[in-house]
């Protein structure tokens, strides 16, 4: 079985592979969400939905309307483009046509990655977040 579905001359993605478009979205929703400090289940009683919902929007495996995004936008306090902020026009492609190796931008999007810079910035000293950096900056070149 493909992929794809050929429709009136174009492919149609299946259900079961996210819109790469979708997905990044749903990246962003993640990175914001966890930037703020705020879990799944806090961001879905906001919106009057379930946990699972939240889920879904963020792995791109449900796509956010119009009125969702605007909803998010506002609850997250981020302007609606925030969601495209370095959206690739190769991102269309469906998520198992692009490579599969880790870059940058994944590794920035990753919880761990964002937990960490949120308790970093809550380090009020100056002195001791730099001591931090240079701490990690030479534990990564080891």
């Amino acid at each position: 079985m493909t992929a794809t579905r050929k429709r009136a001359g174009k492919l149609k993605p299946t259900a079961r592979q996210p819109n790469g478009v979708d997905v990044h979205v749903g990246a962003r929703l993640r990175q914001i969400r966890t930037l703020r400090g705020i879990s799944q289940e806090q961001l879905a009683e906001m919106l009057g939905l379930t946990f699972q919902q939240v889920q879904k929007y963020e792995r791109g495996a449900n796509r956010v309307s119009a009125s969702r995004l605007f909803e998010l936008a506002r609850v997250l306090d981020v302007p609606i483009m925030w969601f495209f902020v370095e959206l690739d026009p190769k991102q269309s492609q469906r998520a198992s046509e692009r490579r599969s190796e880790t870059t940058s931008e994944e590794a920035m999007a990753r919880r761990e990655t964002l937990e960490l810079v949120r308790v970093y910035y809550q380090i009020e000293d100056p002195k001791v977040r730099r001591k931090l950096y240079e701490m990690a900056k030479a534990l990564a070149e080891q």
